[in-house]
C-alpha cells in the first residue's frame, strides 16, 4: 500500500451495561488500535471511531434492578468504559455514545429513507415476555434448543454453534435466563427490515469481497441462506423513538437497539466532523468510493456486520429487490472488509461476569503494565482461533520474552553506550564489516514485511517478525562482545546496536505504545512522540445542558506547538540516530511479574469456580 489512503477504522461499540473485561478487548479494541496507529504512521488519512451502546431491553432491566432510571445506569457505565479503553492507549479519533441527540437524528433518517424505499414494513409477531411481570424480554434473556442443529443452549436471537439467525419463538423448549419460566408469546405490532428484499444484492455484494478471513466470508455467506424479515422495534420505553405519524408518542414503542448500534458508525463520523467544525467533513471518508472501510469485533458480531448493517446501507441506497432512491447522504461506503476476531477464555473457561469468570480491564491495569496486557493479546490472543488467557503463560510471556529478550536488548545496548562512550558514538558507514550491513538491511527489510502483515490483518506474524529481529541483534551482540572491543570496533557494534534498537522501537509503536515513547526518551529522542488518547469532558451538540466523556487522540501538532517543543511523530520508516545524542544512565523500562502471582491469581479463580 504506497500511495496515500483514507482509511475508516469502525470499532464495535461495547454495551454499557458493565466494565470492560480483557475478552472483549482483544476481540474489538487492542487489534483495532494497532492497524489505526500502523497506518496513521505510514501516512495515511485515518478516521477510528466507536461508542459506548446503550439502548435496549437489558439496559432498561439491569436499570430497574440497581432502582436507577436507564439514563443513570449507562452514564455510570459509559464512564468506566471510556477511562478502561483510554487508559489502554485506544487512539480514538473519536469515542462517542448512541445516547446523544446526534445520534438519534441519525437513525430516525437511515430508518425514514429505508421506510420510503419500502425496505421497512409493518407487521405483527410473536413477542416474548417474562411469565408472572409481563415485561418484555429480551431474545438474548431467552434459550432453547436450536431448532436447526439441536444445539443447547441456543439464544432467542442467534444460534453460536450453527450460526443460524433465530427468534425466540423458533427455540424447542424456550425458557427465560432469569427465572427458568417458559415465556408467554404475545402478539404485537412491530416494523420489519425486509431482509429477504435485500438478500440478492447482498448475495453478491459478499461474493465480491477478496481477502477476508476465511472463517468470517464462510460464516456471512452460510448465514444469508435462509434469511428472513427481523423487527427492529421493540415494547419498551428506553431507546429511540419511531420517527412516523401515530409512532413517536407511544411510550412504549421504541427502535431496537441492535438496529440502531450499527447506525452508530455513521453517526459518530457525522459527530465528529461537527466537533471539527465542518459538518460535511466525515463525507470525505463515507462517499469516497477508494476509502477502506475496515470493521473490527468479536466473532459473536459477525452477522450485524456482514448482513444486517450492509443490507440497511443496500436499502438506504435502493439497492435492493424493491429499488427506490438513495437518501440525503448520498452513497455511503459499504464494509472493505469485516476483521472478526475469535474469542478469548479465562483457564478454560467461558467469561462470565455474573459468575466472576472475568478480568477487569481496570483490575489488571492496576497491578501489572499496560503493554504487558497489549503484547500478550498481540502475540496470543484470538486472532484467528479461539484462545485462552492463562496467568501462567501471561507472566512467562511477559518475563521472557517482552522484559527478556526486548528489555535486555534495549537495557544492555543503552548501558554499553552510556558506560563506554555517553552518546551516541560517530562511525563511517564504509567502515562496517559485512555483519553489520547485513543487521541494519535486516532491519530496514522487516518495515515492509510487518508493515504488509499488518494491512493484511496477520497482527501476531508481524509481531513476531519483529521479536525475530530482536533475538537476531541479541545473537548480533553475543557473536560480537561489544564489551571486550577496543574503542574503534566497540563504537561501530555499538552504533549498529543503537540504530537496530531504534529503528525496532518504531516497529513496535503500534503494539506497545507506552513503552515505546520510553525507549525513545532513553534514547535521547523523547520529542519524537507517539500519540495517546485523551479524555475530555464535552456538551451534547443539540442538548447544551448535557455533558460527557469522549475519547479523542491528536495526530496533528499545531504550529505554536511545533515551535515552541520541536515535537514530531514517529513515522512508518527506517533512519538513523543522529551521532553527539546524550545518552543518559538509563532506567529499567520494562518490569518482570513475580511468577508467585499465578499461584494467588488462580487461587482466587479457584474459589470462584467450585
Amino acid at each position: 500500500m504506497s500511495s496515500k489512503k483514507k482509511v475508516l477504522i469502525l470499532v464495535a461499540w461495547p454495551y454499557a451495561n458493565g466494565p470492560r473485561h480483557i475478552g472483549h478487548v482483544a476481540g474489538f479494541g487492542v487489534p483495532s488500535d494497532i492497524y489505526a496507529r500502523y497506518m496513521r504512521m505510514a501516512g495515511h488519512e485515518v478516521l477510528m471511531v466507536s461508542g459506548t451502546d446503550e439502548h435496549g431491553t437489558p439496559i432498561a432491566m439491569q436499570a430497574e434492578k440497581d432502582g436507577v432510571n436507564p439514563q443513570e445506569l449507562v452514564d455510570k457505565y459509559n464512564k468506566q468504559i471510556v477511562q478502561d479503553l483510554c487508559d489502554l492507549g485506544l487512539s480514538y479519533d473519536l469515542f462517542t455514545r448512541t445516547s446523544t441527540i446526534n445520534h438519534a437524528q441519525v437513525v430516525q433518517k437511515m430508518f425514514l429513507q429505508l421506510y420510503k424505499n419500502g425496505y421497512i414494513y409493518e407487521d405483527t409477531m410473536k413477542q416474548a415476555e417474562e411469565a408472572g411481570t409481563g415485561k418484555t424480554l429480551p431474545d438474548r434473556y431467552i434459550e432453547g434448543k436450536c431448532p436447526k442443529c439441536g444445539y443447547f443452549p441456543a439464544r432467542g436471537d442467534q444460534c453460536d454453534n450453527c450460526g443460524s439467525q433465530l427468534d425466540p419463538e423458533d427455540l424447542i423448549d424456550p425458557v427465560s435466563k432469569n427465572t427458568g419460566k417458559t415465556p408467554i408469546f404475545v402478539d404485537s405490532v412491530h416494523f420489519f427490515l425486509d431482509l429477504p428484499a435485500l438478500k440478492d444484492a447482498l448475495t453478491k455484494w459478499l461474493k465480491s469481497r477478496k481477502n477476508w478471513r476465511p472463517n468470517v466470508l464462510k460464516y456471512s455467506l452460510n448465514i444469508i441462506k435462509e434469511t428472513k424479515a427481523r423487527a427492529i422495534t421493540r415494547d419498551i420505553d428506553w431507546g429511540i423513538e419511531i420517527p412516523l405519524p401515530d409512532w413517536e408518542n407511544q411510550p412504549q414503542k421504541r427502535l431496537y437497539v441492535w438496529f440502531d448500534a450499527v447506525i452508530g458508525y455513521l453517526s459518530a463520523c457525522i459527530e465528529w466532523a461537527r466537533r471539527q467544525g465542518d459538518d460535511k467533513l466525515w463525507k470525505n471518508f463515507w462517499n469516497d468510493p477508494s476509502t477502506l472501510s475496515e470493521y473490527f469485533m468479536g466473532k459473536d458480531n459477525i452477522a450485524f456486520h456482514s448482513q444486517i448493517w450492509p443490507s440497511e446501507l443496500l436499502g438506504y441506497q435502493g439497492l435492493g429487490a424493491k429499488g427506490g432512491q438513495t437518501g440525503e447522504w448520498g452513497k455511503l461506503n459499504l464494509p472493505t472488509e469485516v476483521v472478526s476476531s475469535e474469542f478469548l477464555t479465562m483457564e478454560g473457561k467461558k467469561f462470565a461476569s455474573s459468575r466472576g469468570i472475568v478480568i477487569y480491564v481496570k483490575d489488571i491495569l492496576a497491578k501489572y503494565p499496560v503493554d504487558a496486557l497489549r503484547y500478550y493479546i498481540a502475540v496470543a490472543g484470538p486472532e484467528n482461533n479461539d484462545t485462552d488467557f492463562t496467568w501462567e503463560s501471561f507472566v512467562q510471556r511477559n518475563n521472557s520474552e517482552l522484559v527478556g529478550s526486548w528489555g535486555n536488548l534495549v537495557n544492555r545496548t543503552l548501558n554499553m553506550v552510556y558506560k563506554r562512550f555517553g552518546e551516541i558514538p560517530e562511525i563511517k558507514l564504509d567502515d562496517l564489516l559485512p555483519e553489520d550491513l547485513a543487521i541494519l538491511q535486516k532491519v530496514e527489510d522487516a518495515f515492509l514485511e510487518v508493515g504488509e502483515l499488518i494491512v493484511g490483518h496477520k497482527q501476531q506474524a508481524g509481531i513476531d517478525r519483529i521479536m525475530k529481529l530482536v533475538n537476531l541483534v541479541n545473537a548480533y551482540i553475543a557473536a560480537t562482545e561489544p564489551f571486550k572491543q577496543e574503542d574503534f570496533r566497540a563504537r561501530q557494534i555499538l552504533w549498529v546496536c543503537l540504530q537496530a534498537v531504534y529503528n525496532i522501537n518504531i516497529m513496535f509503536a503500534p503494539y506497545l505504545p507506552h513503552s515505546v515513547q520510553k525507549v525513545l526518551t532513553s534514547l535521547g529522542v523523547g520529542n519524537l512522540k507517539v500519540p495517546m488518547p485523551e479524555i475530555k469532558q464535552v456538551t451534547d451538540l443539540d442538548n447544551k445542558s448535557r455533558k460527557y466523556p469522549i475519547i479523542c487522540t491528536d495526530y496533528k501538532i499545531s504550529e505554536n506547538s511545533l515551535k515552541t517543543s520541536n515535537y514530531s511523530f514517529v513515522s512508518w520508516k527506517f533512519s538513523y540516530l543522529t551521532a553527539g545524542i546524550i545518552i543518559d544512565k538509563p532506567a529499567p523500562i520494562f518490569q518482570k511479574i513475580d511468577p508467585e502471582i499465578v499461584k494467588q491469581e488462580l487461587e482466587k479463580f479457584d474459589d470462584i469456580i467450585c
